[in-house]
């Protein structure tokens, strides 16, 4: 399963997307309710069509990454951060494949 919905540990719900090799994509925000959860992972396959729901940043280590924004212009997931700007395109890339339905258990 590419999808992974848990629990934090302030008991709220989750969720990551994970390449086939186990690495983790992106991350979610938290949700009150499982079912907002699913919500929120439902709204990454679909704005992970869209070129423009990518926002590039870097963090304070100086490293890219990217956020997947909602029509509402909420953030849906966040990525790891990556050393270069061809890493970073791959990982976008590996959303935009593997954010599918179908890896949504």
């Amino acid at each position: 399963i590419l999808f992974e919905l848990y629990k934090d540990k302030s008991k709220k719900f989750r969720f990551r997307l994970k390449a086939k090799n186990g690495e983790i994509i992106c991350a979610s925000q938290s949700y009150t309710t499982k079912s907002a959860c699913t919500k929120g992972a439902k709204s990454l396959i679909l704005n992970s069509k869209k070129k423009k729901s990518f926002k590039v940043l870097k963090n304070k280590s100086g490293k890219l990454f990217f956020n997947v924004i909602a029509g509402n212009n909420k953030v849906i997931a966040t990525s790891q951060g990556y050393k270069s700007e061809s890493s970073l395109n791959k990982g976008i890339e590996s959303v935009q494949k593997n954010a599918t339905k179908k890896n949504l258990a």
